[in-house]
Protein backbone atom coordinates (compact mmCIF):
# COMPACT_ATOMS: atom_id res chain seq x y z
CA UNK A 1 0.00 0.00 0.00
CA UNK A 2 0.73 3.72 -0.52
CA UNK A 3 1.31 6.02 2.67
CA UNK A 4 -0.06 9.49 2.42
CA UNK A 5 -1.81 11.58 4.68
CA UNK A 6 -5.07 9.81 5.19
CA UNK A 7 -3.09 6.56 6.51
CA UNK A 8 -4.62 5.79 9.80
CA UNK A 9 -2.13 3.89 12.07
CA UNK A 10 -3.25 1.01 14.49
CA UNK A 11 -0.05 -0.67 16.87
CA UNK A 12 0.91 -3.23 19.75
CA UNK A 13 1.47 -1.81 22.92
CA UNK A 14 3.69 -4.46 25.19
CA UNK A 15 6.90 -5.32 26.58
CA UNK A 16 8.79 -7.23 25.01
CA UNK A 17 6.91 -6.78 21.68
CA UNK A 18 9.92 -7.38 19.13
CA UNK A 19 7.98 -11.12 18.74
CA UNK A 20 4.84 -10.65 17.82
CA UNK A 21 2.92 -11.40 14.75
CA UNK A 22 -0.25 -9.02 15.41
CA UNK A 23 1.54 -6.83 12.34
CA UNK A 24 1.11 -9.69 9.94
CA UNK A 25 -2.82 -10.54 10.70
CA UNK A 26 -3.63 -6.64 10.47
CA UNK A 27 -1.58 -5.86 7.72
CA UNK A 28 -2.72 -8.41 5.65
CA UNK A 29 -6.40 -7.57 6.43
CA UNK A 30 -5.62 -3.70 5.44
CA UNK A 31 -4.44 -4.82 2.00
CA UNK A 32 -7.31 -7.28 1.91
CA UNK A 33 -9.97 -4.79 2.83
CA UNK A 34 -8.30 -2.19 0.75
CA UNK A 35 -8.31 -0.02 3.89
CA UNK A 36 -5.63 2.87 4.18
CA UNK A 37 -4.16 1.65 7.22
CA UNK A 38 -0.72 0.04 8.87
CA UNK A 39 0.12 -1.48 11.89
CA UNK A 40 3.42 -1.44 13.98
CA UNK A 41 4.42 -2.62 17.32
CA UNK A 42 5.05 -0.28 20.17
CA UNK A 43 7.40 -1.25 23.03
CA UNK A 44 6.09 0.48 26.41
CA UNK A 45 9.44 1.00 29.21
CA UNK A 46 7.38 -0.04 32.39
CA UNK A 47 6.18 3.06 34.12
CA UNK A 48 4.95 5.18 30.96
CA UNK A 49 2.23 2.98 30.16
CA UNK A 50 -0.16 6.03 30.70
CA UNK A 51 2.22 8.79 29.03
CA UNK A 52 1.94 5.80 25.82
CA UNK A 53 -1.57 6.21 26.14
CA UNK A 54 -2.56 10.06 25.99
CA UNK A 55 0.51 9.94 22.97
CA UNK A 56 -2.02 7.58 20.81
CA UNK A 57 -4.98 9.63 21.82
CA UNK A 58 -2.83 13.10 20.57
CA UNK A 59 -1.53 11.16 17.59
CA UNK A 60 -5.23 10.04 16.76
CA UNK A 61 -4.25 6.56 16.68
CA UNK A 62 -7.34 4.76 15.45
CA UNK A 63 -6.46 1.50 17.96
CA UNK A 64 -4.18 -0.50 19.67
CA UNK A 65 -3.58 -3.86 20.96
CA UNK A 66 -2.32 -4.61 24.58
CA UNK A 67 -0.50 -7.42 25.66
CA UNK A 68 1.45 -8.68 28.37
CA UNK A 69 2.58 -6.73 31.03
CA UNK A 70 -0.11 -4.09 30.67
CA UNK A 71 -3.25 -6.06 30.17
CA UNK A 72 -4.83 -4.93 33.52
CA UNK A 73 -2.89 -1.87 34.16
CA UNK A 74 -4.10 -0.33 30.63
CA UNK A 75 -7.90 -0.24 32.11
CA UNK A 76 -6.85 3.59 34.54
CA UNK A 77 -6.15 4.69 31.19
CA UNK A 78 -9.46 4.39 29.53
CA UNK A 79 -12.25 6.59 29.24
CA UNK A 80 -14.72 3.96 28.82
CA UNK A 81 -14.43 -0.58 29.23
CA UNK A 82 -16.48 -2.89 27.67
CA UNK A 83 -18.80 -4.91 30.44
CA UNK A 84 -17.25 -8.01 28.81
CA UNK A 85 -13.68 -6.82 29.84
CA UNK A 86 -14.58 -5.31 33.13
CA UNK A 87 -15.63 -8.37 34.24
CA UNK A 88 -12.37 -10.22 33.08
CA UNK A 89 -10.19 -7.66 34.09
CA UNK A 90 -8.24 -7.28 31.23
CA UNK A 91 -8.55 -5.60 28.14
CA UNK A 92 -6.14 -6.51 24.80
CA UNK A 93 -8.08 -3.82 22.46
CA UNK A 94 -8.49 -0.24 22.53
CA UNK A 95 -11.00 1.62 20.50
CA UNK A 96 -10.82 5.41 19.65
CA UNK A 97 -13.34 7.40 20.50
CA UNK A 98 -13.73 11.35 20.81
CA UNK A 99 -12.23 11.93 24.04
CA UNK A 100 -9.83 9.02 24.82
CA UNK A 101 -10.07 5.02 24.06
CA UNK A 102 -12.84 2.46 25.03
CA UNK A 103 -11.42 -0.97 25.94
CA UNK A 104 -12.24 -4.42 25.05
CA UNK A 105 -10.96 -8.16 25.64
CA UNK A 106 -11.37 -9.87 22.27
CA UNK A 107 -9.08 -13.21 23.75
CA UNK A 108 -12.33 -14.57 24.95
CA UNK A 109 -14.30 -14.07 21.52
CA UNK A 110 -11.05 -14.98 19.61
CA UNK A 111 -10.41 -18.27 21.22
CA UNK A 112 -14.60 -18.99 20.89
CA UNK A 113 -14.18 -18.48 17.39
CA UNK A 114 -11.02 -20.78 17.21
CA UNK A 115 -12.48 -23.64 19.13
CA UNK A 116 -15.86 -23.40 16.65
CA UNK A 117 -13.67 -23.68 13.73
CA UNK A 118 -12.83 -26.78 14.81
CA UNK A 119 -16.06 -28.26 15.88
CA UNK A 120 -14.95 -28.15 19.61
CA UNK A 121 -17.93 -27.41 21.76
CA UNK A 122 -17.79 -26.14 25.49
CA UNK A 123 -21.65 -26.06 25.97
CA UNK A 124 -22.76 -28.97 28.50
CA UNK A 125 -19.09 -29.98 28.40
CA UNK A 126 -16.78 -31.01 31.74
CA UNK A 127 -13.56 -28.88 31.13
CA UNK A 128 -10.08 -29.34 32.55
CA UNK A 129 -8.40 -25.90 32.51
CA UNK A 130 -4.63 -25.82 33.62
CA UNK A 131 -3.51 -22.48 35.17
CA UNK A 132 -5.12 -19.70 36.84
CA UNK A 133 -3.20 -16.84 35.39
CA UNK A 134 -5.23 -13.32 33.29
CA UNK A 135 -5.35 -16.08 30.05
CA UNK A 136 -6.65 -18.75 32.19
CA UNK A 137 -8.97 -16.20 33.98
CA UNK A 138 -10.75 -15.29 30.50
CA UNK A 139 -11.22 -18.72 29.68
CA UNK A 140 -12.90 -19.84 32.52
CA UNK A 141 -15.45 -17.11 32.01
CA UNK A 142 -15.59 -18.21 28.63
CA UNK A 143 -16.62 -21.55 29.70
CA UNK A 144 -18.94 -20.63 32.18
CA UNK A 145 -20.37 -17.93 29.88
CA UNK A 146 -20.82 -20.68 26.91
CA UNK A 147 -22.61 -23.06 29.50
CA UNK A 148 -19.90 -25.30 30.22
CA UNK A 149 -21.04 -28.08 32.89
CA UNK A 150 -18.13 -27.93 34.99
CA UNK A 151 -14.23 -26.41 34.80
CA UNK A 152 -11.89 -27.80 37.10
CA UNK A 153 -9.84 -25.37 37.24
CA UNK A 154 -6.14 -26.93 38.23
CA UNK A 155 -3.75 -24.49 39.35
CA UNK A 156 -0.24 -25.15 41.47
CA UNK A 157 -1.05 -22.47 43.66
CA UNK A 158 -4.68 -23.08 45.03
CA UNK A 159 -5.63 -19.57 46.28
CA UNK A 160 -5.14 -18.18 43.03
CA UNK A 161 -7.55 -20.58 41.37
CA UNK A 162 -10.28 -20.42 44.07
CA UNK A 163 -9.88 -16.25 43.57
CA UNK A 164 -10.49 -17.00 40.10
CA UNK A 165 -13.43 -19.49 40.76
CA UNK A 166 -15.22 -17.54 43.52
CA UNK A 167 -15.62 -14.44 40.76
CA UNK A 168 -16.58 -16.24 38.18
CA UNK A 169 -19.13 -17.85 40.07
CA UNK A 170 -20.33 -15.15 41.49
CA UNK A 171 -20.70 -13.77 37.95
CA UNK A 172 -22.42 -16.47 37.04
CA UNK A 173 -24.37 -17.20 39.97
CA UNK A 174 -23.90 -21.11 39.52
CA UNK A 175 -20.72 -22.84 40.51
CA UNK A 176 -19.57 -23.34 37.18
CA UNK A 177 -15.89 -23.47 38.00
CA UNK A 178 -14.35 -26.21 40.63
CA UNK A 179 -10.95 -24.93 41.95
CA UNK A 180 -8.25 -27.63 42.57
CA UNK A 181 -4.34 -27.73 43.06
CA UNK A 182 -2.46 -29.29 40.05
CA UNK A 183 -1.77 -32.51 41.93
CA UNK A 184 -5.70 -33.36 42.54
CA UNK A 185 -6.14 -34.17 38.83
CA UNK A 186 -5.74 -37.98 40.32
CA UNK A 187 -8.91 -37.29 41.81
CA UNK A 188 -10.87 -36.12 38.62
CA UNK A 189 -13.51 -39.25 37.61
CA UNK A 190 -13.31 -41.35 34.94
CA UNK A 191 -14.55 -40.15 32.04
CA UNK A 192 -13.64 -37.65 28.84
CA UNK A 193 -12.84 -34.10 29.25
CA UNK A 194 -11.82 -31.04 26.86
CA UNK A 195 -8.79 -29.86 28.70
CA UNK A 196 -7.68 -26.48 27.76
CA UNK A 197 -3.90 -25.46 28.70
CA UNK A 198 -3.96 -21.66 29.55
CA UNK A 199 -0.60 -21.19 30.99
CA UNK A 200 3.34 -20.63 29.41
CA UNK A 201 4.51 -24.00 30.10
CA UNK A 202 5.85 -25.35 26.74
CA UNK A 203 6.48 -22.10 25.38
CA UNK A 204 9.58 -21.97 23.19
CA UNK A 205 12.27 -22.27 23.95
CA UNK A 206 11.02 -24.85 26.39
CA UNK A 207 9.32 -27.20 24.67
CA UNK A 208 9.42 -30.63 26.44
CA UNK A 209 7.99 -28.67 29.48
CA UNK A 210 4.20 -29.90 30.41
CA UNK A 211 2.43 -28.83 33.34
CA UNK A 212 1.41 -32.68 34.21
CA UNK A 213 3.38 -35.63 32.67
CA UNK A 214 1.52 -38.44 34.43
CA UNK A 215 0.39 -39.92 30.86
CA UNK A 216 -2.38 -41.57 32.96
CA UNK A 217 -4.48 -37.92 32.53
CA UNK A 218 -4.05 -37.83 29.07
CA UNK A 219 -6.32 -40.90 28.63
CA UNK A 220 -9.15 -38.66 30.38
CA UNK A 221 -8.76 -36.28 27.51
CA UNK A 222 -10.84 -36.19 24.68
CA UNK A 223 -9.66 -33.04 23.13
CA UNK A 224 -6.95 -30.81 23.81
CA UNK A 225 -6.14 -27.09 23.25
CA UNK A 226 -3.62 -25.24 24.23
CA UNK A 227 -3.15 -21.29 23.72
CA UNK A 228 0.42 -21.74 23.13
CA UNK A 229 1.36 -21.16 19.11
CA UNK A 230 4.89 -21.62 19.49
CA UNK A 231 6.07 -24.09 19.36
CA UNK A 232 3.41 -25.20 16.53
CA UNK A 233 3.00 -28.93 18.61
CA UNK A 234 3.54 -28.56 22.09
CA UNK A 235 4.36 -31.47 24.43
CA UNK A 236 0.73 -30.69 25.84
CA UNK A 237 -0.68 -31.52 22.16
CA UNK A 238 1.53 -34.72 22.08
CA UNK A 239 0.53 -36.23 24.94
CA UNK A 240 -3.19 -35.76 24.27
CA UNK A 241 -2.56 -36.82 20.71
CA UNK A 242 -0.56 -40.08 21.30
CA UNK A 243 -3.53 -40.83 23.84
CA UNK A 244 -6.35 -40.99 21.07
CA UNK A 245 -7.42 -37.34 21.32
CA UNK A 246 -7.51 -34.70 19.41
CA UNK A 247 -5.37 -31.28 19.47
CA UNK A 248 -5.15 -27.79 18.44
CA UNK A 249 -2.84 -24.88 19.28
CA UNK A 250 -3.67 -21.50 19.65
CA UNK A 251 -2.74 -19.83 16.59
CA UNK A 252 -6.16 -19.41 15.77
CA UNK A 253 -7.16 -17.82 18.66
CA UNK A 254 -4.14 -15.66 17.86
CA UNK A 255 -5.70 -15.19 14.64
CA UNK A 256 -9.55 -14.52 15.34
CA UNK A 257 -8.55 -12.30 18.56
CA UNK A 258 -6.64 -9.99 15.98
CA UNK A 259 -9.49 -9.96 13.45
CA UNK A 260 -11.87 -9.08 15.72
CA UNK A 261 -10.20 -6.00 16.64
CA UNK A 262 -9.83 -5.39 13.60
CA UNK A 263 -13.69 -5.32 12.69
CA UNK A 264 -14.16 -3.45 15.78
CA UNK A 265 -11.59 -0.68 14.96
CA UNK A 266 -12.94 -0.42 10.81
CA UNK A 267 -16.60 -1.34 11.82
CA UNK A 268 -16.80 -4.49 9.50
CA UNK A 269 -17.03 -8.09 9.51
CA UNK A 270 -13.77 -10.06 7.58
CA UNK A 271 -14.91 -12.65 5.04
CA UNK A 272 -14.16 -15.96 5.80
CA UNK A 273 -12.39 -16.07 2.69
CA UNK A 274 -9.84 -13.61 4.19
CA UNK A 275 -9.62 -15.44 7.74
CA UNK A 276 -8.76 -18.31 5.41
CA UNK A 277 -5.79 -16.35 3.39
CA UNK A 278 -4.80 -14.72 6.97
CA UNK A 279 -4.17 -18.12 8.23
CA UNK A 280 -2.22 -19.70 5.74
CA UNK A 281 0.49 -17.01 5.75
CA UNK A 282 0.76 -17.06 9.83
CA UNK A 283 0.86 -20.93 9.11
CA UNK A 284 3.41 -20.25 6.65
CA UNK A 285 5.33 -18.50 9.21
CA UNK A 286 5.92 -21.91 11.37
CA UNK A 287 6.51 -23.69 7.74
Amino acid sequence: MEIDGKTRTCGLIGNPVEHTLSPMIHNTLAKLSGHNLVYVPFPVEPGSLDKAIAGAGALNLLGLNVTVPYKSEVIRSLREIDDLARNIGAVNTLVKTDDGYKGYNTDMEGLYRAMTSEGVKIAGEQIVLLGAGGAARAVAYLCAVKGADKVYMLNRTLSKAESVAEEVNRAMGREAIIPMITEDYVKLTAGKYLAIQGTSVGLAPHTEDVVIADEAFYDKIHTGFDLIYNPWETKFMRLVSSHGGKAYNGLKMLMYQGIIAYELWNQISVSDESVQIVYEKLKGYFA
